[in-house]
This record gives C-alpha cells, sequence and structure tokens, in this order.
C-alpha cells in the first residue's frame, strides 16, 4: 500500500534533495549514472552523493568515477551550464568516490571513512548488482544477496538515514504467466511448491561444494577452470531448484527477501524495473550504455550477420526507458522518506499500461535500415535481409538439428574414417553449437516471457504528481506517454547504433 502525505509536483521533489547526501552503489552502471546526473541537474545544492566503486585506493576510485561516470555524454547539460572549469569544480565538491565494495562488511571501508557516512548520509540507493544470468553462484550470493544484508547492517548505523531504496528486478517474480502483483516476497518463499529457500543454507551449500573442489586435488589452473565451471552450474541449478529459470532473477529475488528481513524500522522501497531502455527525454535522448537481450535483433541487423532469433513477435517485451525509472526512483524517496518501517514495492513496467509487442521494435528496426542503409567497409550498402522467428524453443532446437547437428556428426564420422584429420574443425563448431545451445538454455524462458507486470502502487504514485506546468515532465514516469513506434525509430535505435555499436 503506497502512503503518502499531501501531492507530489516536481518543485517538491527536486527541493527534497537540498542539502541531502546520497550514498550510492552501482553508480557505474546504466540506471546509477542517470540517477546521478540527474540529482546534481535538478537539484545543484544537494549536500553530497557519495559513489561506492570497486578500486584499489581513493585516488583510483576518483579516476574510475570520472572516467566511468561524470566523463559521460550523459552530463553534457551539466557542462554547458557550469562550462568545462565549472564543471569540474563543481563534481569535485558534489561527489565523493569511495574506494570499497558492497561485498564486504562496512563495504571494505575504514573506520573513519564509516563513521562520517553514518553521521551524513540521508539516503541509501543500492543499484550494486550482478545482472549475468550465468553468473557463478559464489559471486552473484555475494553481491546480490550478501550486499543487501552489508547495507542493511550499515544504515542501522546511519543517525540521520530518511530512506533506503534498493534496485531489484521485475524479472525476480519469475517466469509466471497472467497479473505479476507488487508484493515482496516472504521468508523463505519460492516459485516451486513444496520447496523452501533457506539462504544460510545456500551460502553453506557454496562452500562446502569448493571445499569438495579442493579435496579433488585438481592443478591451480584446471581448479580454477573447474571451480568457474561447478560454480555456474550450481547456480542454474539451485535456481531451477526453485523454480526461477537463471542465477541472476533468482539471486535478486534472495536479496528483496532478505532485506524484508532485516530492514527494521529503516523505510525501504523496492523498485522492480523491466528491460531498461535508451533514455526517452533527458538529458540525451537514445543515450544508453551496454546491450539488452532485445538489442540483439537491432544488432544482428545493423551487422546482417543474424539470420534468426529467438522471438514470438506477438508476445510483449516489457520495456521501460531508463529516465522514467530514475524519476521514479527520485518521486518514491520522497514520497516515502521517514515513513517508519515501511516497505514498499513498485513495478516500473509498461506491459499492463502501454504494451510493446517485440513486432513493434523488429518493424521500426526495418524501417529504419531500410531508409538509413548501412555502409561496409569498402563504401558499399550493406543489403537488409530479412530475419527469421523461432516462435518456439522447439522449433529453435529442430533447426539447429537440421542445420547444424546432422552436418557436424557426419563430420564427426568423416573425421573418424580420415583417422583424426578434422579433430580440430569438428571440436571448434562442435563447442559453438553447444555454445548456442546452452544460451538458448538459459535466455529461452526470459525470451518466451507471457507475464504482465501490475503497476497499481506506481499508478497511485503517479496519481499523486500534481501537474501544474509543463516542468512537472520533469519527473515523467508514465509509459502511456510513449509511442513505442517513435521512440524505438527515432530514438533507442539511433541510440544503439550511436552509443553500442560505435
Amino acid at each position: 500500500m503506497v502512503m503518502m502525505d499531501g501531492s507530489l509536483d516536481a518543485e517538491k521533489i527536486a527541493a527534497y534533495f537540498k542539502g541531502k547526501s546520497i550514498l550510492v552503489t552501482g553508480a557505474t552502471g546504466f540506471l546509477g549514472k542517470i540517477l546521478v546526473e540527474k540529482i546534481l541537474r535538478v537539484q545543484p545544492d544537494v549536500r553530497k552523493i557519495y559513489l561506492l566503486v570497486r578500486a584499489i585506493d581513493a585516488e583510483s576510485a576518483k579516476q574510475r568515477v570520472e572516467a566511468e561516470v561524470t566523463d559521460a555524454e550523459l552530463f553534457c547539460l551539466l557542462r554547458e551550464k557550469h562550462g568545462k572549469g565549472g564543471f569540474e569544480l563543481f563534481v569535485d565538491e558534489k561527489i565523493v568516490p569511495l574506494a570499497g565494495d558492497v561485498i564486504f562488511e562496512n563495504m571494505g571501508l575504514d573506520a573513519p571513512m564509516l563513521e562520517e557516512l553514518a553521521k551524513e548520509v540521508d539516503i541509501i540507493v543500492n543499484g550494486a548488482a550482478t545482472t549475468n544470468f550465468y553468473e557463478r553462484y559464489d559471486v552473484a550470493l555475494d553481491v546480490n544477496v550478501m550486499g543487501v544484508r552489508y547495507l542493511c547492517q550499515f544504515a542501522k548505523k546511519c543517525a540521520n538515514l530518511k530512506m533506503l531504496l534498493h534496485v531489484s528486478t521485475a524479472f525476480a517474480a519469475g517466469d509466471r504467466e497472467g497479473l505479476i502483483m507488487e508484493k515482496p516476497f516472504k521468508k523463505g518463499e519460492t516459485l516451486k511448491e513444496g520447496t523452501y529457500l533457506d539462504i544460510d543454507v545456500e551460502l553453506h551449500l557454496v562452500g562446502d561444494v569448493k571445499k569438495e573442489l579442493l579435496q579433488d586435488g585438481v592443478g591451480s589452473g584446471d581448479h580454477d577452470k573447474t571451480e568457474r565451471k561447478a560454480m555456474k552450474e550450481l547456480g542454474l541449478q539451485r535456481s531451477r531448484h526453485f523454480g526461477w529459470s537463471n542465477t541472476y532473477v533468482f539471486t535478486k529475488a534472495m536479496g528483496e527477501m532478505l532485506l524484508g528481513q532485516l530492514h527494521g524500522a529503516i523505510p525501504v522501497v523496492i523498485l522492480r524495473p523491466s528491460i531498461i531502455t535508451s533514455i526517452f527525454r533527458d538529458p540525451v535522448p537514445g543515450w544508453m550504455q551496454g546491450t539488452r537481450t532485445i538489442d540483439t535483433i537491432i544488432i544482428g541487423y545493423a551487422k546482417q550477420n543474424l539470420s534468426c532469433f529467438l522471438a514470438d513477435l506477438e508476445l510483449t517485451m516489457d520495456v521501460i526507458p531508463g529516465d522514467m525509472v530514475a524519476n521514479a526512483m527520485m518521486a518514491a524517496m520522497v514520497a516515502h522518506s521517514g515513513e517508519e518501517g515501511a516497505e514498499v514495492m513498485y513495478h516500473t513496467t509498461s506491459s499492463l499500461r502501454n504494451p510493446a509487442p517485440y513486432g513493434v521494435l523488429y518493424e521500426s528496426g526495418r524501417r529504419h535500415f531500410y531508409e538509413n542503409p548501412r555502409l561496409g567497409k569498402d563504401g558499399r550498402v550493406i543489403p537488409t535481409k530479412e530475419m527469421h522467428f523461432f516462435k518456439t524453443i522447439a522449433s529453435f532446437h529442430l533447426y539447429m538439428l537440421v542445420k547444424y547437428k546432422l552436418p557436424l556428426e557426419i563430420l564427426h564420422l568423416v573425421n573418424l574414417l580420415l583417422c583424426g584429420l578434422f579433430s580440430q574443425l569438428y571440436e571448434d563448431l562442435n563447442r559453438k553449437y553447444k555454445f548456442v545451445v546452452h544460451l538458448v538454455d538459459v535466455y529461452g524462458p526470459f525470451a518466451f516471457f507471457r507475464g504482465c507486470f501490475d503497476d497499481m502502487n506506481l499508478e497511485r504514485l503517479r496519481l499523486t504528481m500534481a501537474a501544474t506546468s509543463p516542468e512537472e515532465d520533469l519527473f515523467n514516469f508514465d509509459p502511456k506517454t510513449i509511442d513505442w513506434n517513435e521512440y524505438f525509430y527515432k530514438i533507442h535505435i539511433p541510440g544503439i547504433l550511436k552509443y553500442v555499436l560505435k
């Protein structure tokens, strides 16, 4: 239940951050950068923004923040406003890089810095995460679960803390069909009947598996490789045992669960975005970082090296632009600041209010590349070919069997008859085949997701946003304001070409 007093508007949201000190984890990531830039732009009188980044010392942390955060084109409006020298002075005054990591108790910070933070920090934003679907189980538990535990421990030491906002993912809810509610996980809750999730048991299991691998006495180089493979496979195995499809969403669900158990009187907002795409409006339409699964269609089209793709063009791909997610984060922080013991969840999603089918992205891509053909290195136009889509995993496996597996088996037989003449070729092709099949196994459920995310809590928050002036668009997070055809054609696809396919 969303509980707020009065209404919100752009002025109130911006004013809230005046004089506040904010600790942000995951600031080198796509969403973290957008949030930091937005706060600095709408509220230059924010007190401090502490950015926790992985680095060996303070100087390295400063260099990393400059290279990976403030040097980004995303900060162009702030640079224009302050001028080159003025921008650097402004950033030095407002941003405090911290060399540390959420996987360590006290975030790896020394006692004096920890004491200063505990006195200063008003808001904690936890955006740190490993988002690899096939991550090592030990690594995913460290970042997505233990990171939450250590942040909660620190939050309870903060004298003036008004809010802890945790960024999760809508897909932590699992591969469900139908309407998925904005509902936090209860302790031990799983997606498979008859199972109970004990986080401590999972942590001990990882330790036990690592000990067994050490006792097997594999050489150091081989041991690292064997351990890496074992940890990745263990992550998938445990995820599926409890009903999740991959290690990323499973451990993010665990993080939510742990936060619910540990936060106590601290006001908590859990934000669950769906697939976060390029910026819709400000500061730079189309700006993005990294590649989303859905962008494979566009990148494949651009390079003309992808003849087929796993997707049902009639299914909805739940996407939301990064600036809308950051706007929702800021509005939610203001709405629930100081609400003792609150735990509120928001789905920042589009599938209920303004669904976008895969077909819209594909048709926008076709339109773009027919009207703006790509040129090869020789200056010639790269012909745009149609792409084939597989609507089921079974049809894809049949295609792979006929087109690749059977020829591979023939090659294997010829190789045996010729005393291993084609051994290297067979092994290379077989490895690539297995890799593709593995990718489909991991990402397939995601491609055919049939759920629809309820966003009633977020809609209530939207309704408190009093639209009294044109400036209210400054914190727009309503997906109904997006024309998906225009967004993909004019903003997102040009953004991929400019910022991803440099």
